[in-house]
């Protein structure tokens, strides 16, 4: 072994290199990074919200964190696939922990949300969140704009989320059209993909709707979502039920009919033009999984976000092109 250490969350001296233990040991941080509140000279931190009292269907989702970090001690330190690196040779990623939360005063949790988001942004690190219930996007957004301004918003989802609001809800289904009201958005350059469901507004997103996914391929997915953002500074938020319950059954509200892990990833995979500044997967409810199917799936995409922003850190370093979403008219 390369590293006669274990526990590389505790161990680790910096932010940089793979790990080496065996996947079925050790203290289980985010890919075995290392557990840590200093985050300078971070690129990226992982931050856990267990949350979910917002839900509308099943609770549980407050588990999300902990079993996304288990199903993610499966990437040993091979070279990543689809990517074909170790993530970690050049791009310096901490686990920052959890977002402490009081269970008794939910009206304190979205503040206490953006504080501490905020914090950590503040050095200047992409933030890369773990839910919780899809409720914790609503803060994460709020801390992303008082940096950036305005965003343009990537959302795989089987909900709109966008349902009436007195913008003091906690609720996981109403959040998108407070931040298209409230300006924390920008529904011109947002795009919500696999959705199921329908609610009474849109607020002007476009909306790539489950049957068009279906009959898509993943490169036409990728660029309608690269045509809609336009270059703009983008947040994505995957909701894990976004793909069909066959693939992720670990949720509080399973909609059929939706799409595979694996066409899903590969339109992650080609999300390298989109400007991404911070982005999060959500409501993993691990009391209704089986076999980790969902926590893998979602620990799997937490995983392709670290690989986009190493790609794109190889890029600006100039050592190699990156992939980029595929031309719809191009037949490859």
């Amino acid at each position: 072994m390369a590293n006669s250490n274990i526990d590389n969350a505790f161990t680790a001296r910096n932010k940089l290199g793979a790990s080496s233990e065996p996947t079925y040991a050790g203290a289980l941080s985010f890919m075995r990074r290392k557990y840590t509140k200093d985050v300078r000279g971070a690129d990226a931190v992982v931050w856990g919200i267990p949350f979910d009292a917002a839900v509308t269907n099943r609770p549980g989702a407050r588990f999300g964190p902990q079993a996304i970090r288990r199903a993610s001690a499966i990437f040993d330190n091979d070279p990543q696939y689809p990517f074909d690196r170790d993530l970690f040779e050049r791009l310096a990623v901490a686990d920052y922990g959890d977002c402490l939360l009081d269970s008794g005063n939910h009206q304190k949790t979205p503040a206490t949300i953006e504080r501490e988001a905020s914090k950590i942004l503040k050095s200047g690190a992409f933030l890369l969140t773990l839910g919780g219930d899809h409720f914790v996007t609503w803060p994460l957004l709020k801390a992303h704009a008082a940096i950036h301004g305005p965003l343009a918003l990537v959302q795989f989802d089987a909900h709109q989320d966008t349902w009436p609001d007195d913008g003091k809800r906690i609720d996981h289904g109403s959040f998108v059209g407070r931040a298209v009201k409230e300006g924390i958005i920008d529904p011109d350059r947002s795009i919500q993909i696999g959705i199921r469901t329908h609610a009474p507004e849109t607020f002007g997103i476009k909306i790539l709707y489950g049957y068009e996914i279906e009959e898509m391929r993943a490169a036409d997915i990728a660029y309608a979502i690269v045509e809609r953002t336009a270059g703009r500074k983008t947040y994505l938020t995957f909701d894990i039920d976004c793909l069909d319950p066959a693939y992720a059954p670990g949720t509080g509200t399973p909609v059929a009919g939706g799409p595979s892990s694996a066409k899903i990833l590969s339109t992650l995979r080609q999300l390298g033009q989109v400007d991404l500044v911070g982005a999060d997967v959500v409501e993993v409810a691990p009391a209704y999984d089986h076999a980790d199917i969902t926590a893998i799936a979602a620990s799997t995409i937490a995983m392709q976000y670290l690989g986009l922003l190493a790609e794109r850190k190889a890029r600006l370093d100039g050592s190699e092109p990156g992939i980029e979403a595929l031309n719809p008219g191009s037949g490859i």
